[in-house]
């Protein structure tokens, strides 16, 4: 069953930078900007095993709990690092049902994709892969997919290997177009005819701020947006693109997220000069 991106939102709430206070995780302030996200019609959760030390996906749970599961999609990823431990996929997966509080998640990855983690996914002894599509033919996993942080070359002979990933999760932003051969990974997986799924769309939120002259030229062509929507915007504008991760720590954060995404304007030609323009003047700093 293939991902119908027309369904899904734009935005995409990661959960790796969740708000605190006194140094743990605020859930009062979770369950408000999560109530905030669902009223706005988006509904897309994405939490993995190790966000705030596997707090992350409890907290969630306990964010999502009291809203009917059917009314939100929720993502999950299979880390490598307990597998070398000795820990199976069972293990892992099963704690992650529990810490969240569900019986299935919607989308579910192999996370991390790279140089060091592709011997322990393709490991015939670990068995991650087999064991993940297991899950997806019971229905405790909807929709299987991968995040990569891995070389083009490593990229294209891992999805060469295996023809079961319905999507795949980049770092892709305007920066790392060029920079981090963003541009390679996506025509590869567009080549290969799925989805991407936009992570670091603000660079961690480097794009956020760029440098005072960066800034007021992006703020002299649109005085009413934030230096973050053009990074946004420039990722919603590529025609592979399904959903785009956030992680939002403030209330106004996600506000002003919502709202670029709700507005829904790619880049215009001018508009992609503009920004060209600004990220000259940040990279000569």
């Amino acid at each position: 069953m293939s991902v119908d991106v027309t369904k899904m939102p734009k935005l995409g709430f990661g959960m790796m930078r969740l708000p605190e206070k006194d140094g743990e995780l605020d859930l009062e302030q979770i369950c408000k900007m999560v109530d905030a996200y669902l009223a706005s019609g988006m509904n897309y959760f994405d939490t993995a095993y190790m966000y705030h030390g596997g707090k992350s996906e409890v907290f969630i749970g306990k964010a999502l709990g009291k809203y009917p599961r059917d009314s939100y999609y929720l993502a999950d990823k299979m880390p490598s690092y307990p597998l070398e431990e000795g820990r199976t996929p069972q293990e892992i997966f099963e704690e992650q049902l529990q810490r969240c509080g569900v019986s299935y998640f919607d989308f579910y990855l192999v996370h991390n994709l790279c140089e060091d983690s592709v011997p322990v996914f393709t490991s015939h002894e670990k068995g991650v892969i087999p064991y993940l599509l297991e899950q997806k033919k019971a229905g405790r996993i909807r929709h299987l997919g991968v995040s990569s942080h891995a070389k083009p070359e490593t990229l294209k002979a891992f999805l060469d290997q295996y023809d079961c990933f319905e999507f795949v999760q980049l770092q892709l932003n305007y920066l790392d177009w060029d920079m981090q051969d963003a541009k390679q990974q996506y025509e590869i997986v567009t080549n290969y005819g799925v989805p991407v799924w936009v992570m670091e769309p603000c660079r961690g939120g480097r794009l956020a701020s760029l440098t005072p002259e960066a800034d007021a030229i992006l703020k002299a062509a649109d005085p009413d947006h934030s230096i973050a929507s053009w990074a946004f915007r420039y990722v919603m504008g590529l025609p592979n693109v399904g959903v785009v991760l956030s992680g939002m720590t403030q209330m106004d954060q996600a506000e002003n997220n919502v709202e670029t995404f709700s507005e829904g304007k790619y880049l215009t030609g001018q508009e992609q000069k503009v920004l060209n323009q600004a990220l000259e003047q940040f990279r000569s700093q």
